[in-house]
């Protein structure tokens, strides 16, 4: 295939994506496949000779589409959204055409500074303070690993990464059980350990004690060990759980702690200021994250982390090596020298297509509608037969089981979601299987709230 043979048959994936999204509504949110079943239609050995495009095409609408799981879709409500508006699509057709590798201000000076200015315009957008920096991460994962090897480094004099940490007392880093699993795994990955990663107990609304927290680093330090930093949790996944952030930072501040807000998934409804007291305190944290790919409607990979400083981040993981250089320019931004990948997309596009064409008012309506139509789902569900509400809800996420017991509400999940006109997600809560319930897709209406809850409801009562 060549580029003149491209121009057709991107016309052509441009129409069968615009009929996909028109008749998104009319398949089942998740598809009903065995594991193996995509696998099953595909040769074991690739092919010697070129194939036509229009075979290859033809494959895959026979095999793909109803081998995926709709996550467009506006009845998907299972972990949180991963959005994908109309006019980050289009930044993203852009992006894969001009296929730079945007490592350094010279391999991409339009990708740099609109990355720049873009980073800039969530900080104004959230409302966080002016001066500070950041940059577009491909996850929170990421930005929470950078975090933890920050607060490694900072608490060991910088002498972990470069010279390993043999020897050394293992740094502390604290986080209540709400935390995302992420937090969890940058640990192991830092080379922190999990058994340093200390988990601090939780009020009745699940949120971080800072009262525990104090005591767990005294006891940290009369023992001789080295606490590190905080991770700071707004917005959980398993229930939304939120900590309280000023408090907490607080009892940070005092210690001399690193501190980092994992805001996910909540922190793009700090764009409406009714929101923001959630996060009460965030301005006095070292670093936030957020993902624009979840509530906001930018195409996946894009996560925003900012950092209220970022020399201790670049200092952790900052690298130039001679062949990196940019001859002659000394005050080039290199955000490969933030973070740990070398090589980054142009991730900064989307944001800058996305914010324009719907301004932030647009987003923030999808935003308030969202919280509104969780709150109408929520009493909706708390009237039906046999269902209980467990935990409230927390912004646009909220959990419910069955009376009847763990195994009454697996059957129910199993069913709503083998039916296919919606899609939920199930966590552990205190022992208990719940079922989780969360709106956000870009597109969805009233009506598609409507349509899932009357599906819980009727699986419900068909299950007696």
């Amino acid at each position: 295939m060549d580029f003149d043979e491209y121009g057709p048959w991107a016309k052509r994936v441009v129409d069968w994506t615009l009929d996909y999204h028109r008749t998104i509504r009319e398949r089942k949110v998740r598809a009903p496949l065995t594991p193996g079943a995509v696998a099953g239609q595909l040769p074991e050995s690739p092919p010697e000779l070129a194939e036509p495009m229009e075979t290859i095409f033809a494959d895959f609408e026979r095999i793909v589409p109803d081998g995926m799981t709709h996550w467009q879709h506006p009845r998907f409500m299972a972990y949180f959204p991963s959005n994908a508006a109309p006019a980050s699509m289009l930044a993203e057709q852009l992006v894969n055409g001009i296929a730079a590798n945007c490592l350094l201000w010279q391999t991409s000076p339009a990708g740099t500074e609109i990355e720049t200015r873009m980073i800039d315009w969530l900080r104004q957008a959230l409302g966080l303070p002016a001066g500070w920096r950041g940059l577009i991460q491909d996850a929170a994962s990421t930005a929470t690993l950078c975090a933890a090897l920050t607060m490694r480094e900072r608490s060991m004099g910088w002498r972990g990464i470069r010279s390993g940490v043999s020897g050394e007392t293992a740094p502390r880093i604290y986080a209540s059980a709400q935390t995302h699993s992420s937090v969890d795994k940058a640990c192991w990955v830092a080379g922190i350990g999990q058994d340093n990663l200390v988990k601090i107990g939780t009020d009745e609304n699940f949120a971080m004690r800072p009262d525990a927290l104090r005591e767990a680093i005294e006891a940290d330090r009369a023992a001789g060990l080295a606490p590190a930093g905080v991770m700071i949790c707004v917005g959980g996944t398993s229930i939304g759980a939120i900590d309280p952030v000023s408090a907490v930072m607080d009892v940070a501040e005092e210690e001399g702690l690193y501190t980092h807000v994992d805001a996910a998934w909540a922190g793009s409804a700090m764009i409406c200021p009714e929101f923001r007291s959630l996060w009460d305190g965030v301005e006095r944290a070292d670093s936030v994250v957020f993902n624009p790919h979840k509530w906001l409607g930018a195409h996946f990979d894009c996560s925003v982390q900012f950092l209220k400083d970022p020399t201790d981040q670049i200092r952790t993981l900052g690298l130039r090596p001679s062949f990196l250089e940019t001859g002659g320019v000394d005050d080039a931004v290199n955000y490969s020298e933030w973070t740990l990948p070398l090589g980054r997309r142009f991730r900064a596009l989307k944001l800058w297509f996305l914010i324009r064409a719907y301004g932030l008012e647009g987003l923030r309506a999808r935003i308030r509608d969202h919280v509104a139509w969780t709150e109408e789902a929520e009493a909706r569900i708390a009237g039906m037969n046999g269902l209980k509400i467990v935990t409230r809800r927390r912004l646009a996420l909220f959990t419910f089981a069955h009376v009847d017991g763990d195994a009454r509400t697996r059957a129910l999940l199993e069913t709503v979601n083998d039916d296919g006109r919606t899609y939920l997600t199930q966590t552990s809560h205190e022992g208990r299987y719940l079922i989780r319930l969360t709106m956000g897709q870009f597109d969805m209406k009233r009506a598609d709230m409507v349509e899932a809850l009357d599906a819980i409801e009727e699986i419900n009562a068909a299950l007696g």
